[in-house]
């Protein structure tokens, strides 16, 4: 038993450390891709719609060597959680683009508690009261070293309650998908990113230039811009795989939960490479969020201990009642003889 937790647990980390750190990485590449220090291409969402489109390809090239088989999944479905994929992609950026800094943090932050939310009422999900208070806890730490001027207007608004909405339910469905359809992630993500890649593209740089006034094919390429949209595809593709894995693993608050350790990362990277300004309330904030992660580690770790302990006895009350009945269907069955009329004659 212990033998097979031990490659459980091997592979759940290697999964959150992908998504760690190919996210940021990412965040670094498009850092650099994207300020004007660096190559100011200012295209969010058409470069999504490039990351789409190469973790497509490697979906694609996958298949066809047998390394992954291909899984039905209903087209309608399909469709629907490309659309509200996309609209989360595009609504972050409205958001970012409408709202202060300050507040698009904060609407990053409730995506915990919506997403809490969320679970209970489409699937009836219950939270321990340790796993609430970590979440606080985190929240509160990334909120004290992220949140500086909040400033907001009724657009602004609308675009971050979508943001947060569709993304809640993006990553929701993520797992619910896996499981309905017996799906692996790699699977469902090279099924969903064509979808997404082919919407981002046709509508990416109209939503581009609404953002930045500035039409792609008027960005002047250079070698370095191409290298560093390379990067950031090659790390897109490890940071989409990663995220539909750990969602599949765990759960969406948990992922929520890495999203702010990688903020964390972030800007302690920033600080260190970019000489970004880490001031005394950025290090407390960071204190405090490390503090809450770990303590949503214990809470989920004493939540999955207390649920094996009770398991077991449920499991073999469930056994004896199916036993149960299944022997009150034979007795009861008219096709008895019919099955038994062999063994009679």
């Amino acid at each position: 038993m212990e033998s097979e937790k031990k490659p459980s647990a091997i592979s759940d980390v290697g999964a959150w450390a992908m998504n760690v750190v190919s996210s940021v990485g990412i965040i670094m590449a498009n850092k650099q891709l994207m300020s004007n220090n660096g190559y100011a291409f200012s295209f969010a969402s058409t470069l999504t719609g490039f990351h789409f489109a190469v973790t497509a390809l490697v979906g694609l090239v996958s298949n066809a060597t047998g390394y992954s088989a291909s899984k039905h999944v209903p087209m309608w479905e399909l469709l629907w959680f490309s659309v509200v994929a996309n609209m989360s992609i595009t609504g972050m950026n409205f958001s970012l683009m409408l709202n202060s800094v300050g507040f698009y943090q904060i609407s990053k932050l409730s995506m915990i508690p919506v997403v809490c939310v969320m679970e209970w009422i489409l699937h009836n999900k219950h939270y321990s009261r340790e796993v609430k208070m970590s979440v606080v806890v985190v929240v509160v730490g990334v909120g004290v070293c992220t949140v500086t001027d909040v400033k907001v207007n009724l657009k602004g608004f609308m675009c971050a309650c979508l943001a947060v909405l569709s993304t809640s339910l993006q990553q929701i469905s993520i797992g619910s998908l896996q499981k309905k359809y017996s799906i692996g992630s790699f699977e469902l993500l090279s099924k969903t990113a064509p979808i997404q890649a082919l919407f981002l593209l046709i509508l990416g740089p109209f939503v581009d230039y609404y953002l930045s006034d500035k039409l792609i094919t008027s960005y002047k390429m250079s070698s370095g811009a191409v290298l560093c949209i390379l990067l950031s595809c090659s790390l897109a593709v490890f940071c989409n795989v990663s995220q539909y894995l750990c969602i599949g693993r765990f759960s969406a608050v948990s992922f929520q939960i890495l999203g702010h350790m990688k903020t964390v990362c972030v800007l302690t990277l920033g600080w260190l490479l970019f000489d970004s300004e880490l001031t005394f309330k950025n290090i407390m904030g960071m204190i405090i969020a490390v503090v809450g992660m770990v303590i949503y580690s214990w809470a989920v770790e004493a939540e999955k201990q207390s649920n094996a302990k009770t398991f077991p006895h449920a499991k073999n009350s469930l056994t004896e009642e199916e036993i149960r009945l299944l022997k009150d269907g034979v007795e009861k069955s008219p096709l008895k003889n019919v099955e038994l009329g062999e063994a009679q004659g």
